[in-house]
């Protein structure tokens, strides 16, 4: 998972009507597969898991994002994950939870497809990763045309998605997000320091940025930023979600004391990548031990040492988020 990401969003220029990115925390949801040899998805695991993350009162949802194993899945798989979750939210009462779907391709134009599938399906956002194959013919400019050339042709309003580790280390630059957020149909994405300048350059909710992980939400918040997109969210929800509401109503102390509890538990999901955080998420919600893997050639987590070790890390949070279900079932 990307050590940063900021997610910004400019209104959706395509319509009148176009609404900005929703502030707080988003969970890219995990995708679960089943042991036959296509291992192809666990649909009863991913309907309880996806149940799960909507009951928990986040305020939006990420589907084929890293976590989500973007690249593994087909375009057809990907909308049906969208189908199903706007289901699931229809059936808990939330019809309008936020729905973005990560992209895939080599090609703007395979990229648009994906685009165009997302919206078909009833999408509301697109994640959209730089096309890193042919990176070293990438210059900054040519990436800049490459998102815009997207924008331009979406249904749906563009998330920038800049994870260099991924995309053959091709990085969004602040000056170029400053370009990008010119265009009416894009967001963004990055760092710390990329959400500060974005944050202090674009006023919400024409361009907005959100931080890429849990454990620095709060200094994201500080800065003009207006939530975050978290794997923890796939295990502690309301955790998460507690911590930006603490904020925004003035209870900084409180809010800080469970940000330092919350950044102990994201190393585990950090360092155990994603088929470690697929384990533990499976292992501590009782999904079956089948579904645990990514899909190949993705390695296993099967050392015994490094499961204790992620379950060591992540159970720092599990009291506080015990109690939260609790206090959300009066």
């Amino acid at each position: 998972m990307p050590s940063a990401i900021e997610n910004g969003v400019k209104s959706n220029g395509h319509s009148a009507a176009a609404k900005p990115y929703p502030p707080g925390v988003h969970v890219p949801s995990l995708t679960f597969f089943d042991s036959s040899p296509g291992q192809e998805i666990d649909w009863d695991t991913q309907r309880k898991h996806i149940s799960f993350i909507v009951r928990s009162e986040v305020h939006g949802i990420v589907l084929a994002g890293t976590n989500g194993e973007a690249f593994p899945l087909s375009r057809t798989e990907k909308q049906e994950l969208v189908r199903l979750t706007r289901k699931i939210a229809t059936e808990e009462g939330r019809p309008e939870l936020p729905i973005t779907l990560g992209t895939t391709g080599t090609s703007t134009r395979d990229v648009l497809a994906d685009c165009s599938a997302a919206k078909e399906a009833g999408a509301d956002f697109v994640l959209v990763l730089v096309a890193s194959f042919f990176h070293f013919a990438l210059n900054k400019d040519a990436i800049c045309e490459y998102f815009e050339e997207v924008a331009d042709g979406s249904p749906l309003p563009v998330l920038i998605y800049n994870f260099p580790s991924v995309a053959a280390g091709l990085d969004v630059t602040s000056p170029m997000l400053d370009r990008l957020a010119k265009h009416p149909n894009i967001l963004t994405c990055g760092s710390i320091a990329k959400v500060t300048r974005v944050a202090a350059s674009h006023n919400p909710p024409q361009f907005s940025a959100l931080a890429g992980q849990s454990d620095w939400l709060i200094p994201a918040l500080s800065v003009g930023g207006t939530g975050c997109i978290t794997g923890v969210g796939n295990l502690y929800p309301r955790a998460c979600v507690a911590i930006y509401d603490l904020y925004q109503a003035g209870r900084f102390e409180e809010a800080q004391k469970l940000q330092y509890t919350l950044a102990v538990c994201e190393l585990g999901f950090g360092e155990g990548g994603i088929n470690g955080t697929k384990w533990v998420v499976a292992e501590l919600l009782g999904y079956p031990a089948e579904a645990r893997d990514c899909r190949r050639p993705y390695p296993k987590f099967v050392s015994k040492e490094r499961q204790q070790w992620i379950l060591d890390q992540v159970r720092v949070l599990e009291a506080e988020e015990t109690r939260l279900n609790k206090l959300a079932a009066r």
